[in-house]
């Protein structure tokens, strides 16, 4: 596959992926705001009391920085407040909002009770005591004249208001500004942008992903090659032969074919740094494996619709393991090679080696079902080689490691008799090689790229026997 075909895969994926990302959270506003807001298009929380012994309950500082150029967004409705509530006590209920130096002025000496933290799953006010010793008392709050907005009464009262810059702070108390404040308050928000958020990340993602998929098309469909010119990775002879037979044929009892010839001079000590010095190999492969996800969701339609994996997704696929075996190999899955890993999709002489047999053609049932039904006891299987196990929890909430990572467990211990002896144990490397194996097989499978399904058995060794070793024998 040429250099130009992966960018074209790799960034389009990239693409699709952010393009997708972009639809989904403008589904989610839309739908959060068709859902989760009343009919005035509020988001509101439950209606919960607060109350203080003292003379009022204000909320912490609200900070909307200072007016200036950058408040452009003060005049657009963009955001506003709405404030509902019912005097659990006696009288009439006031409740405004004004600003914060105004606030302090008036309630300077005032005993009253700041709001400093809620929480409403399961509902807890915080409060802060302020002006604990002060013996003043405040005149009516309806008298002054700094509030931006303010209602008062004894049935329910709704105050709203939009957002304006500076510092500010609401306060509820009694109309008549006696001690003892208990209200019923629900509070809640409209916010104007998010209609055309959601709008503009569905337009937006809609076109990312339409450049994504331009991209993708342009990086599967194969050029058509010019008269006497080869289709790449075919050859001639007896080497041309094995090409084929090994990117063509059923390999052995699996198509995947992966080896891995273990050096017979390792560094002893080396094995401690190569996943520090593999870091950069990491890096791509984080976006390889991106496309690798987008392609295989790709390809899943195109076995759906056609029966066949598209030719050049499979070439791509396949280079996406291809290097990840290589870079496991040389680093966390088995320490088989001091040899560092080549940055190429390529098949290239490296002791580590991978192939698929490419399918002509795949069952458009098993596709539905083979990625997740199908592979659930190997999945199994590959969390007792792969994961960690934990048990009991400590009171505050860690877990305790009874376990964890067979495989990783197998190449520690390789790795500390290698540091020892100088020695890495054959034995030892067939087992590990046996695991990787199957997890490679398994991986294929779930990645649509065989209806062969994966044997369970450990196949150990470096090496596997396969079509191609017995047709070069004969």
């Amino acid at each position: 596959m040429n250099t130009r075909r992966v960018i074209f895969l790799v960034f389009g994926s990239l693409i699709a992926v952010i393009g997708f990302g972009l639809v989904a959270g403008g589904a989610s506003l839309g739908l959060a705001l068709s859902t989760q807001s009343d009919d005035d298009g509020f988001f509101a929380t439950s209606n919960e009391r607060f109350e203080s012994d003292s003379f009022a309950i204000t909320s912490d500082k609200i900070d909307l920085g200072d007016p200036g150029p950058d408040d452009w967004w003060a005049d657009s409705d963009l955001a506003t407040v709405r404030i509902t509530a019912d005097n659990a006590g006696s009288g009439a209920l006031f409740i405004g909002i004004g600003p914060e130096a105004d606030v302090e002025d008036y309630l300077s000496g005032v005993p009253h009770d700041a709001i400093t933290d809620v929480d409403y799953r399961p509902f807890s006010a915080k409060y802060r005591p302020e002006n604990v010793d002060g013996t003043s008392r405040p005149t009516p709050p309806e008298d002054e004249t700094f509030w931006a907005a303010q209602v008062a009464g004894e049935t329910t009262q709704t105050l709203t208001w939009n957002l304006e810059p500076g510092r500010w702070a609401i306060v509820v108390m009694n109309a008549d500004a006696a001690p003892i404040v208990m209200a019923d308050i629900e509070l809640g928000g409209k916010f104007g942008f998010i209609a055309p958020l959601a709008v503009g990340l569905g337009i937006g993602g809609v076109i990312l992903l339409a450049i994504g998929a331009a991209l993708i098309i342009g990086g599967v469909i194969r050029s058509q090659f010019h008269a006497g010119e080869s289709v790449p990775g075919s050859t001639t002879g007896l080497a041309g032969a094995a090409s084929g037979l090994l990117h063509e044929s059923p390999l052995g009892s699996s198509p995947l074919r992966l080896e891995g010839q273990l050096d017979p001079n390792l560094s002893r000590w080396q094995w401690l740094v190569k996943w520090f010095l593999s870091i950069p190999h990491f890096v791509i492969l984080v976006f390889l494996w991106v496309a690798f996800v987008v392609l295989t969701i790709v390809a899943f339609f195109a076995i759906v619709f056609t029966g066949r994996y598209p030719r050049s997704i499979f070439e791509f696929n396949v280079g996406v393991l291809r290097w990840t075996w290589r870079v496991n190999y040389y680093s966390i899955s088995a320490f088989g090679t001091d040899r560092y890993p080549p940055f190429t999709l390529e098949a290239v002489d490296y002791p580590a080696r991978l192939d698929i047999a490419y399918p002509e053609h795949l069952s458009r049932g098993l596709v539905l079902i083979k990625s997740w039904l199908l592979a659930i006891p190997h999945l199994f299987i590959l969390g007792v080689f792969t994961a960690t196990w934990t048990f009991g929890e400590t009171s505050d909430g860690a877990r305790s490691v009874l376990g964890g990572w067979l495989l990783g467990i197998l190449v520690a211990i390789a790795a500390i008799i290698l540091l020892f002896t100088g020695r890495y144990p054959t034995g030892l490397h067939d087992l590990i090689m046996g695991i990787n194996r199957w997890i490679y097989r398994v991986i294929v499978y779930v990645a649509l790229m065989t209806d062969e399904y994966p044997p369970f058995r450990l196949d150990q060794g470096g090496r596997e026997a396969s079509v191609l070793e017995n047709s070069l024998s004969k």
